[in-house]
């Protein structure tokens, strides 16, 4: 949660030691400090009604009424309309707004309204918020649209404008180069997809972004370990040193080197082990059968050793078959199922 409402809800109400949290969070406005609040401290967007400008308080609106799973179309257009007035024009918040009108037309089936909105919407944010949050946003909506609904050439073009050196957030670069190397291992491009996947997985652990790092860098090592090669450049340098490909170029080779692949895979299994509780653990389970494939299975040593800690049923039939003594895993299934069964009222 934000500083800012850490401190509002400690009963902090100075207005400008708020102000100087959110600048020290990398803020320039109240808006996303009242859209976040609306979560869990809905009353500060309240307190700060008043710092906020016509078309801001529009849109904290149209979230709350999202939030709340009501209509907001009608509050939607409204809100355009104080954006474009000239008395209180605000060109990036009619960028936002228009965004926020593509979704709304995706969610009703108007395919042909919502890339008119979204490519509005990026087009006019690049050009007077370039990669802001809003711009971002922008980004990895179109971005989505284009993949949901089968184009996902498109959806790599739109992927490929979040460039690393230029000022985009981490969280975006982690999230567009995850979903860039997910479609190019769909159409066989190995060799940029490992790139792609390698980003991901750094730029997730930059931005605290943990699942989405152990998900990237899974699946890197998935693709990548059959290419090691112990005189490899290693993938910082490589994902430094590429460039984009003409027409006609032939595919690089590909050469991973090992501390790369083991790294990852040893970081992976080490955030996904940090307990082995929760019924539904995919992450450990994904980890565990990528550990067979990468002749790893001695980093899941104490998982193996310890049924009773595993809530999972899926996780514990998988467990038994990386032992030898199966007794201990057979009983922890027969209690886990025993547990999930329905219960006969009855009896």
């Amino acid at each position: 949660m934000s500083s800012v409402l850490l401190a509002f809800r400690d009963s902090e109400r100075n207005l400008e030691v708020l102000q100087q949290m959110r600048d020290e969070e990398g803020w320039d406005s109240w808006l996303p400090v009242a859209e976040l609040s609306l979560i869990e401290i809905p009353e500060f967007a309240e307190f700060i009604s008043e710092e906020l400008s016509i078309c801001e308080l529009a849109v904290v609106e149209i979230m709350k009424l999202k939030l709340s799973g009501k209509s907001y179309f009608e509050e939607l257009e409204d809100a355009l309309n104080i954006a474009r007035n000239p008395d209180s024009r605000d060109l990036v918040l009619e960028g936002r707004l228009r965004m926020e009108r593509g979704l709304h037309h995706f969610e009703e089936g108007d395919f042909d309204c919502a890339r008119d909105d979204f490519d509005w919407a990026e087009i006019r944010l690049k050009s007077v918020a370039k990669a802001s949050r809003n711009h971002d946003l922008s980004l990895l909506n179109k971005a989505a649209f284009h993949q949901s609904i089968g184009e996902p050439f498109m959806a790599l073009h739109t992927y490929s404008e979040i460039a690393r050196d230029a000022g985009h957030a981490n969280e975006t670069i982690a999230i567009s180069r995850l979903q860039a190397g997910r479609i190019l291992i769909n159409f066989g491009k190995e060799y940029d997809a490992i790139r792609n996947l390698f980003n991901a997985h750094m730029y997730g652990i930059k931005a605290g972004l943990i699942d989405l790092a152990v998900e990237a860098g899974a699946i890197f090592v998935e693709v990548a370990w059959p290419y090691q090669n112990e005189s490899a450049e290693r993938m910082i340098k490589q994902t430094m040193n590429a460039k984009p490909k003409s027409a006609g170029d032939t595919e690089p080779s590909i050469e991973i080197h090992p501390e790369d692949a083991e790294g990852v895979f040893k970081w992976c299994t080490a955030q996904v082990l940090r307990d082995y509780g929760g019924k539904d653990r995919p992450d450990i389970r994904a980890m565990l059968m990528l550990s067979r494939t990468c002749n790893q299975t001695a980093l899941f040593e104490n998982l193996l050793k310890s049924p009773m800690l595993v809530e999972d049923l899926q996780l514990a039939e998988l467990c038994i078959e990386f032992v030898e003594e199966k007794e201990d895993w057979a009983s922890r299934i027969l209690e886990i199922s025993s547990a999930l069964a329905p219960i006969d009222e009855d009896q």
